[in-house]
């Protein structure tokens, strides 16, 4: 017996409770297993993307949402969210080949982000609709840093690449990668007398422009 299931074993006899049978417990996951929808929370919407554009714009998310049909409209977007907050034209672009082709006439762009960095702008690999969270992989497309040191965060992504739920990106993430983050909403923190503060370990805004989905 190792050293865990004598404590283990110590913490049951002490509750009065017998110790699990491992064909009981195998029994029981391969029951759940077979049938993942029946443990799944539902979607508020039967759409994964128009549930995904529910939640990142919920209270409990609180992030800002835009919508284009096509990556070119990106600068555009870019430019009425920039005028929107009254930010000058200048952003750290993530190094990200589709986003680099794109037109940024009158941008100035910068390659890595400044600890002051006023916006970033990158490309998630995809969205959860159950939770409205964003999944960046490290990589020499991705720069981590360009995620958290910036005070807007602008994120854009795929209607495509909406996936139901967490669930499904582990079926398709592929192998991993040496840092992987999932991003949901803004940075904040209740901390310091219960008292919520935006952008306290990262940025205060968020805001996804969803490439590819229709107008609702």
């Amino acid at each position: 017996m190792s050293a865990r299931e004598a404590v283990l074993g110590a913490v049951r006899a002490a509750l009065g409770r017998p110790s699990p049978d491992p064909a009981a417990v195998a029994a029981e996951a391969g029951a759940l297993l077979a049938d993942p929808d029946a443990i799944r929370p539902s979607l508020p919407l039967p759409d994964p993307v128009a549930a995904f554009a529910a939640r990142v714009v919920s209270p409990k998310v609180g992030a800002t949402l835009d919508r284009i049909g096509d990556l070119q409209e990106l600068p555009e977007a870019v430019r009425r969210y920039l005028a929107g907050h009254e930010l000058p034209r200048e952003l750290t672009l993530q190094p990200d080949p589709a986003l680099r082709r794109l037109d940024w006439t009158g941008f100035e762009l910068r390659e890595a982000a400044r600890p002051d960095e006023a916006v970033a702008l990158g490309r998630a690999r995809w969205g959860i609709a159950e939770t409205g969270s964003l999944v960046f992989h490290s990589g020499p497309e991705t720069a981590v840093l360009n995620h958290f040191l910036a005070l807007h965060h602008l994120v854009a992504l795929r209607a495509a690449d909406v996936l139901p739920h967490l669930e499904d990106y582990a079926a398709v993430a592929g192998p991993a990668p040496r840092n992987l983050n999932l991003i949901t909403g803004a940075s904040g923190t209740t901390d310091i007398e219960g008292s919520y503060v935006r952008g306290a370990h990262g940025p205060a805004f968020l805001h996804v422009v969803l490439v590819g989905a229709p107008l609702p």
